[in-house]
């Protein structure tokens, strides 16, 4: 007699029948393949007494798997059709004391305690997200995440790449970045337009000495024409005129006479010529190249943020 196929009845699937329908604007791609799932929890590194922080778990194919090596899993979803299957799915077994669901926006929120984070994450909060786990304190060990190709990419472009843009630069000053897996469209359902990666962000602890509000904003203005000169970038009258008005607050605080004929674009000119900076341009320049003009800035009493 022929084989009889038996019909696995997936998760997914059974949430289809339902009448749940995957919702794009929240970016509900869930991922299908179970190897792709399972490799991503084992370069977590998961330890028994972890707590793990999981951002959009969808169906919960991959809070299943954190459940059964970590000690505690935070699950966090914004929509309640999928808290509700969730619940559902630990109802009764072993897991459910070791869940806890938090419904909501994971942008607006604030993030509990947790050792680390996987999470298959909706692709439009991607870069909020990163930069919202990189300032989180206390610290966490390590983020496997999987974000949209051309955005990991970003992430990890070095100085003169094609791709290496203000992105690079901040997530590479606060943390180690690495890209550890690349993932087809066809893994997910509904397949997304993009292809896709798996990255590890690893926080620098301690973390760099150094303001990250004033570093968020110099790196702002010398990225808004990443291939001018910062010569070019600092003329522009809007940047003038906000280093300015910074300046003569830091002044006012520090109680310093400003000079009658003080002129800031001048005064700009004056330490990108003493740094030799007036002709570096922002694709190509490295952490350390801006630590120096931050500190240039700075010795000056001119501030950023």
């Amino acid at each position: 007699m022929p084989k009889v196929k038996t019909k696995k009845n997936r998760p997914h699937e059974t949430i289809a029948k339902q009448g749940i329908l995957f919702n794009k604007d929240f970016g509900q791609h869930i991922l299908k393949n179970p190897l792709i799932t399972q490799a991503m929890v084992e370069k977590a590194a998961i330890r028994p007494s972890d707590t793990v922080l999981e951002i959009g778990p969808g169906t919960g194919n991959m809070t299943v798997k954190l459940l059964e090596k970590a000690a505690k899993v935070i699950a966090c979803e914004i929509d309640p059709r999928l808290v509700a299957e969730l619940q559902k799915r630990v109802l009764g077994t072993s897991y459910q004391p070791k869940l806890q669901i938090v419904l909501g926006d994971v942008i607006k929120g604030e993030l509990p305690f947790f050792n680390v984070c996987v999470a298959n994450i909706p692709y439009q909060i991607s870069s909020p997200l990163v930069f919202k786990l990189l300032l989180h304190r206390p610290f966490f060990r390590c983020a496997i995440l999987m974000f949209q190709r051309e955005f990991a990419q970003r992430l990890v472009a070095k100085p003169g790449d094609k791709l290496f843009c203000r992105l690079s630069i901040n997530a590479q000053l606060l943390a180690r970045v690495d890209l550890i897996m690349k993932v087809g469209k066809n893994n997910f359902r509904p397949p997304p337009k993009v292809e896709s990666n798996v990255v590890r962000i690893e926080p620098r602890n301690p973390a760099p000495a150094i303001n990250y509000k004033e570093w968020d904003a110099l790196t702002r203005i010398a990225f808004t024409r990443k291939n001018k000169t910062l010569g070019s970038a600092f003329k522009q009258s809007t940047i003038l005129t906000l280093l300015e008005n910074n300046f003569r607050t830091y002044c006012s605080l520090t109680n310093k006479d400003i000079p009658a004929d003080f002129n800031m674009k001048l005064k700009i000119e004056e330490i990108l010529n003493s740094t030799g900076a007036l002709d570096w341009r922002a694709r190509t320049m490295d952490i350390d190249d801006f630590q120096k003009l931050l500190d240039a800035f700075n010795s000056q009493g001119i501030h950023f943020a």
